[in-house]
């Protein structure tokens, strides 16, 4: 079973993406790992040489920054790097650049690939999130955080990544996939406040003209993350590569778990979900089999 890695990546030292704790932590798992890297305004590529493993091949890339509507772009990057893999991969592990694998779950994954490899019906591996916030001790629990995505796709040049890369499709339709015991922790809500209100400008461009992100995101120094509905505790351990970066935490930011700020339609939602176990009207961008 051969098995190649691919992401992409611009200015994960400008908006401080933890890019190179998602390479490294699932490098284990791939014969080769495909960098698409971006045309920056920072070393991000240096960052990317810097890692120096013979697994690791870059790709240049030039964004069309024309695109502003839907987060397309992200799709487009995201399709680049796919196409780049060895074409006689049999899986293709998609990590984003602020999505990290803990090593607890490597063995999980590897067992799952290696159980599904012959079996074309099954076209890609869904994973389960915990999406941390504010800092690396809280993790969203509402229903705005989705709580699955297809991380491991078939090499099948008619999967595309889909809208603003969250996901796949093929040939258009929903995959079809199975759920594997292996989770992906998302840190993208955990950066410096000042950090963060410079990528959510950013980020608010790739779906939006000017002058809406204008009225999206305040004219101010730091993001507030107060302004949440829900965050639980994160009572686990971090995966092993973070270590170094969650040493480096330089800000402050307490939350009151007990504080749900939900309108009367959620606050039934979330009380059929915490007692049934069913998340009702759930988005799902794939199908399980």
């Amino acid at each position: 079973m051969k098995v190649s890695g691919f992401t992409f990546v611009r200015n994960a030292i400008k908006y401080d993406y933890p890019i190179v704790e998602s390479i490294s932590s699932i490098l284990p798992l791939c014969d080769e790992l495909i960098v698409c890297v971006g045309n920056s305004e920072d070393s991000t590529l240096d960052l990317i040489k810097s890692l120096e493993n013979e697994k690791i091949k870059i790709i240049h890339s030039v964004w069309d920054d024309s695109l502003r509507k839907g987060g397309v772009v992200l799709a487009k990057e995201t399709d680049k790097s796919f196409d780049a893999i060895n074409e006689d991969s049999d899986w293709a592990f998609y990590i984003q650049g602020d999505e990290v694998v803990h090593e607890k779950y490597l063995d999980e994954i590897y067992t799952s690939m290696n159980k599904y490899k012959d079996f074309p019906k099954v076209e890609g591996l869904l994973f389960k999130y915990s999406h941390f916030y504010g800092s690396y001790k809280y993790i969203g629990d509402s229903r705005k955080w989705y709580r699955n995505e297809i991380r491991i796709i078939r090499n099948d040049k008619q999967i595309r990544s889909f809208r603003d890369a969250q996901g796949f499709r093929k040939n258009g339709q929903l995959m079809k996939v199975k759920p594997i015991n292996a989770q992906i922790y998302h840190y993208g809500w955990v950066k410096n406040p000042f950090n963060q209100n410079e990528k959510q400008k950013n980020f608010h461009k790739l779906w939006h003209p000017d002058e809406v992100v204008k009225k999206m995101v305040k004219e101010a120094d730091n993001f507030d993350y107060s302004n949440i509905d829900s965050l639980k505790l994160f009572t686990e351990s971090h995966p092993a590569v973070m270590k170094d970066r969650i040493s480096r935490l330089d800000w402050d930011f307490e939350f009151d778990i007990s504080i749900k700020r939900y309108d009367l339609k959620n606050r039934i939602l979330c009380f059929i979900e915490k007692y049934t176990g069913k998340r009702l009207f759930e988005y799902k961008n794939y199908r399980i089999i």
